[in-house]
């Protein structure tokens, strides 16, 4: 068979895991991709660096302009090898990686300590975690499809707020105001009228298209600070160099058992998000293979992350999962152009001071349809595990304790506080815990639904 090369390239290939694309379409198409994940990208290293000390001394601005020039860096290097494998690390599928939310508390705990401690436990929950993805076609059987089911139901509710949160806010205006509102409306409005007018592969551009429009209106409303963007040109100049290795790693017991504990939950987030881009972007179920390459990125790069570049660690985005539930783009040549536009935008600091100019709502206009196609990517991978009166049991029980423990403030006051330091905040990570552990004690014959008449009678 012809080995493909760029000269058959064409743009029905966005809709292939492999193939080439003509660069002109394939460049928007990855643009959609950053623009989908920049800012919380950049969020936790911004409110990490804003709490932490190293050897005494608070983070200058400058510093943390550096930091995020970084987190830019290693989103990059992290997204290539996830789409092109090195070895055994990488899925080979159109995942995106970047900065977790889901280490934040823990991140700003121990930073606020000395940055020291965040980059030693963030070296060896890598290395763990890393380890983890290498052995998973020993353990990933445990999983069953109902409780990747579950764990992609409950990604989908995690970020709902922050979609809804983004969709009401600016720099410009407070939360709710009818500026952030209108701005947002006309952004949804915009990308669900471009997904229905347009035809063609244009069609599959909405996001990209409605943040434009959205734009344009919040320019108007005088919510873009040029002048930020200015400052940070000024400071870090067109080009910059990248500072690796700044800061000497220190390993504190404590801190190391809660990110060892955090990796695993992250872990299991991105169990989610590989299973549902094989399931809602290829139409089938993903091999062991690549969730142990998922996990391997997960993991090793994001000790790579803390010991050379010295952010917190990298994860899947679930934001891309969605985007990709929407658009069927799975086209690993065209991804590519996002994850070199984002190594680029940490090389050259005015593309990423560009992208930080987008405001939260017009953000929000378009991440309220992605977050909320992850939670129905959940629900429909339910209905192919099966609706069984089993099933049914796992799904209510793990949902309703995994989510209900996270709306109740003070659920874990007096149980040990890494119990609340894991689940109090993370629904992901409870849905999991409970769904696993009824898969594995529940019995297998309790298939179907039973009354209390027999049949006959």
């Amino acid at each position: 068979m012809k080995k493909e090369t760029y000269a058959d390239a064409k743009i029905e290939n966005v809709y292939k895991l492999d193939g080439y694309v003509p660069i002109a379409k394939a460049i928007p198409f990855g643009l959609q991709h950053v623009l989908a994940m920049f800012i919380a990208n950049v969020a936790p290293l911004i409110l990490i660096a804003g709490v932490a000390v190293y050897n005494g001394k608070p983070f200058s601005s400058l510093e943390t302009a550096r930091l995020i020039q970084n987190c830019m860096l290693i989103a990059g290097i992290g997204t290539l090898i996830q789409l092109y494998p090195l070895g055994p690390i990488g899925s080979g599928l159109p995942v995106v990686m970047g900065l977790s939310f889901t280490f934040l508390a823990a991140a700003m705990n121990a930073a606020s300590q000395d940055y020291g401690y965040m980059v030693g436990a963030i070296i060896i929950g890598g290395i763990f975690e890393g380890l983890l993805g290498l052995t998973a076609k020993y353990w990933r059987k445990f999983i069953s499809p109902m409780v990747a089911a579950c764990v992609v139901v409950s990604i989908g509710l995690s970020i709902l707020n922050v979609g809804v949160q983004s969709f009401g806010s600016s720099a410009k205006y407070d939360m709710g105001s009818w500026q952030n509102l209108l701005v947002a409306t006309i952004t949804l409005i915009s990308a669900l009228i471009f997904h229905i007018k347009l035809k063609g592969i244009f069609k599959q551009m909405y996001v990209l298209l409605g943040m434009m429009v959205g734009y344009v209106v919040s320019i108007c409303f005088g919510m873009v600070n040029f002048a930020a963007m200015g400052k940070t040109i000024s400071e870090m100049g067109i080009v910059a160099i990248p500072q690796l290795c700044a800061f000497t790693p220190k390993f504190n017991l404590s801190h190391i058992l809660s990110f060892c504990l955090i990796f695993v939950v992250s872990a299991v987030e991105t169990i989610g998000d590989t299973t549902a881009t094989a399931k809602e972007g290829l139409h089938r179920d993903v091999t062991s293979k690549e969730i142990s390459g998922s996990l391997g990125v997960d993991g090793f790069i994001s000790a790579v992350s803390g010991g050379i570049f010295g952010c917190s660690p990298i994860t899947s985005f679930s934001q891309n999962v969605g985007l990709i539930s929407m658009t069927h783009v799975v086209n690993r040549f065209c991804i590519l152009f996002g994850a070199l536009a984002m190594i680029l935008g940490g090389l050259f600091p005015p593309i990423g001071a560009f992208l930080t100019t987008l405001p939260d709502c017009v953000l929000g206009g378009c991440t309220v349809i992605m977050f909320g196609s992850i939670f129905m990517s959940g629900i429909r991978m339910m209905h192919d595990a099966g609706m069984d009166n089993r099933n049914v049991l796992i799904a209510a029980t793990s949902i309703c304790l995994g989510v209900g423990v996270t709306q109740v403030d003070g659920f874990f006051a007096h149980l040990p506080h890494v119990l609340g330091d894991i689940f109090a905040g993370n629904m992901v990570a409870g849905v999991f815990v409970v769904a696993l552990v009824m898969d594995l004690f529940l019995p297998k014959d309790l298939k179907y639904y039973e009354t209390d008449v027999p049949k006959g009678e």
